[in-house]
């Protein structure tokens, strides 16, 4: 499905996030009914069209963005004729939630005072897509006009295999939407600048055996316990720390399941550990899939997913520019990504890419996922400022 409009009655989506981001207060709002509204509409991967449908209904609501949308993703853009375009993006999925399910969301006081916000997607990414949302519906009118153009991309499938990202589908079929000077991913980053991203390597290491019944064991071969000595190497195997442009890499190498029998009364004949290979941006991934055989030597390994890291990127204008600016804004310097995000997208289409969001990346996917909701305001400011050229983008 694509449909290209700036025509504000083209969708017929519910209104309830429209509702929170009145224009004339939106610059000073503090987000956090936001985020509520946006986490308590579950998007689990492949279930993202309610909420895709909410944040097209606030894009179209827009008279200064062009709108598409294809599938569950949505791409809004300000034509202001800049010599400069930055791109905010940012994914509407998340993991499955917990059981029994954390949402809706909730607010929580910490020990230390703090105000959190607890709930599945408060940290990755909804914080991050909250900003890029206040920031399409209040830049680019009369009197907020950013010094670059800006291009919105909200997207689904990011947390499953790459084969189904909505961006790489955004990639394929509209690569001309995806282009600009610099790119920012709304992933969390703790309102600091985390610069490009390990690469990831999944693989499956299987091993053979003989069935048998399991009261005759000795007729048979275990496959499952063919399968100890995969374990002990991945127990014993010491990961990298690589520094690539000055930003260290942490690599990793783990087990991510394990399976193998097909009754309770039988000698399994087969079994697969998946393994997961987080590599750093300055391996390819035929480099990292060669150092996996090798460590695994001796075994079938098989391929189930693969996506590059990318290169930090920090020195392109723009992306030290921004870096000056968030540094002087919240005190945070630049770090290294440990998880891929799709800054690696656009590193290959030749877009210098970086992370930058509000959540802790340390409480991503976790069961105690929450954020403390001053973040929001603070994240938002930062960008916002230097999109409107408090921090004189380069070329500007």
């Amino acid at each position: 499905m694509v449909r290209v409009t700036t025509d504000p009655t083209a969708s017929r989506a519910p209104a309830d996030l429209l509702a929170l981001l009145d224009p004339a207060t939106v610059a000073g709002s503090d987000l956090v009914p936001l985020l509520a509204a946006l986490c308590d509409v579950p998007s689990v991967s492949g279930q993202e069209t309610a909420l895709a449908d909410a944040v097209e209904h606030v894009l179209r609501a827009q008279p200064h963005l062009e709108v598409l949308r294809d599938g569950d993703a949505l791409v809004a853009r300000t034509v202001l004729g800049r010599e400069q375009r930055v791109v905010l993006a940012g994914h509407l999925d998340t993991v499955p939630l917990t059981v029994p399910p954390n949402l809706p969301t909730r607010l929580e006081t910490s020990p230390d005072g703090v105000v959190e916000m607890w709930g599945r997607g408060t940290v990755d990414m909804k914080g991050g897509i909250a900003i890029m949302l206040a920031l399409a519906v209040e830049l680019g009118r009369p009197g907020h006009e950013p010094v670059v153009d800006v291009t919105y991309v909200f997207y689904d499938h990011e947390e499953v295999e790459a084969s189904l990202s909505g961006l790489g589908r955004l990639v394929r079929h509209h690569p001309e939407l995806l282009a600009g000077d610099l790119a920012i991913l709304g992933e969390s980053s703790n309102n600091g600048i985390e610069g490009g991203c390990n690469g990831t390597l999944r693989v499956e290491v299987r091993t053979t055996g003989v069935a048998a019944h399991s009261a005759r064991s000795w007729s048979g071969v275990n496959a499952i316990h063919a399968a100890a000595p995969v374990l002990a190497r991945l127990a014993e195997y010491e990961p990298r720390e690589v520094e690539v442009e000055g930003l260290v890499y942490r690599e990793g190498m783990n087990a991510v399941g394990i399976s193998g029998g097909i009754a309770g009364n039988v000698v399994p004949d087969a079994c697969t550990v998946t393994v997961n290979y987080r590599f750093a941006p300055s391996r390819t991934v035929a480099e990292a899939e060669a150092h996996v055989r090798e460590l695994f030597a001796g075994y079938d390994v098989v391929v189930t997913d693969a996506a590059p890291g990318a290169r930090p990127g920090l020195d392109a204008p723009l992306a030290a520019d921004f870096a000056d600016a968030v540094r002087a804004a919240t005190g945070e310097a630049p770090r290294p990504k440990y998880g891929w995000t799709d800054v690696a997208r656009f590193a290959e289409l030749g877009v210098p890419a970086v992370n930058f969001g509000p959540g802790d990346p340390v409480l991503a996917h976790k069961d105690d996922e929450r954020l403390p909701v001053a973040r929001l305001a603070v994240g938002r400011d930062a960008l916002r400022s230097w999109l409107l050229g408090a921090g004189e983008p380069a070329g500007a």
